[in-house]
């Protein structure tokens, strides 16, 4: 789960969570683990008076010499900040000998491994799917959080086909006007081509891109980019999209890594709608998600209202309001944010 995925069940004991408190083998049980990776281990554990099933994730701290690693500070603050159903609870923290580990609720698996089980994936639940996403990813925006890391393995899926976005290891509460954040961010197959080119400032439409590149991945069973090296995702991008001119793009010529010396592809249309099976409405809003010109990528608001989702059977939004009146971010039709 988070940054790990859930991966492969794998036996463990106690003990190779190392320096863990007494206070979580006391009040949890240890059922299995979930997975690994370069930020922490996943465990599933059951809390032993109530019996409920949850997730705990131990923060590896191998470059951090002071305490807590500044991402799981992040992730954690931010977390607590976040309160929308499709969005993973943050249950509790513990904190012990310079380890820290997060309580979270507990999903059945990722939505990596849950493309891999149910390939081809029933349409319906593409749009269900991309619904819940997209409306995660409007709370997190109007609520100044970009996520910069969403891909399959952050995506996490329960028996209800109700999905949850998680690891905001990555995530950044943005300001306006944008900062300059840094490009080592989002796994190389779903990074938006204007962080592949250098921009030197970028917004939400980070995540839109992600969300895109997703939407195809479901529908076709496999990435959509899958590129070994920054250039090669670039050119991948370009191969199916078309190499950006400066009508498409304007000033895309000022970016740091982009070449005039670039092929010129062609936009192949005809392959995107084929992704799409055809469906113009569908391709509609993909092209629109994959805009390689962030400022007319489409905002999650807008998606939400596009015409692919109508009579789509969703439930409500249950995330309460918390912004104020003097807090509040607005966006025109071209993604920019205003106050």
């Amino acid at each position: 789960m988070l940054s790990t995925g859930y991966g492969g069940f794998i036996d463990c004991s106690w003990h190779e969570i190392e320096h863990y408190s007494q206070q979580l083998e006391n009040d949890f049980q240890r059922i299995e683990k979930l997975g690994g990776g370069t930020y922490g281990d996943v465990f599933r554990v059951r809390h032993r008076i109530t019996g409920e099933i949850y997730a705990l994730k131990q923060i590896r701290d191998e470059h951090e010499t002071n305490g807590v690693p500044a991402t799981a500070i992040r992730e954690a603050t931010i977390l607590k900040q976040l309160n929308h159903s499709n969005i993973i609870k943050l249950q509790d923290i513990f904190l012990t000998n310079e380890r820290c580990y997060f309580l979270l609720e507990y999903m059945d698996e990722d939505l990596k491994r849950y493309l891999d089980r149910n390939r081809p994936l029933d349409r319906q639940i593409i749009k269900s799917f991309m619904y819940q996403l997209f409306d995660a990813i409007f709370y997190c925006h109007k609520h100044r959080i970009i996520h910069r890391d969403i891909k399959p393995h952050n995506i996490l899926v329960n028996h209800e086909n109700q999905i949850k976005l998680c690891d905001f290891g990555l995530a950044r509460a943005f300001t306006i006007p944008m900062k300059t954040y840094t490009h080592e961010i989002v796994t190389l197959w779903y990074r938006a081509p204007e962080i592949l080119l250098g921009s030197l400032s970028y917004g939400t439409p980070v995540d839109i891109w992600s969300i895109g590149c997703i939407f195809g991945e479901m529908y076709q069973g496999w990435s959509l980019f899958h590129g070994d090296s920054e250039i090669d995702q670039i050119f991948q991008i370009f191969k199916i999209l078309g190499t950006p001119s400066e009508d498409d793009w304007p000033n895309i010529y000022l970016l740091p890594q982009f070449k005039s010396s670039f092929p010129k592809f062609k936009i192949q249309k005809k392959q995107l709608r084929q992704i799409v099976d055809n469906d113009e409405i569908a391709y509609d809003l993909f092209k629109r998600l994959l805009a390689c010109d962030p400022m007319i990528r489409i905002a999650a608001r807008y998606a939400l209202q596009h015409s692919y989702f109508t009579g789509c059977d969703h439930k409500k939004s249950l995330s309460p309001k918390i912004n104020t009146k003097t807090n509040q971010i607005q966006y025109d039709e071209n993604n920019n944010i205003f106050i």
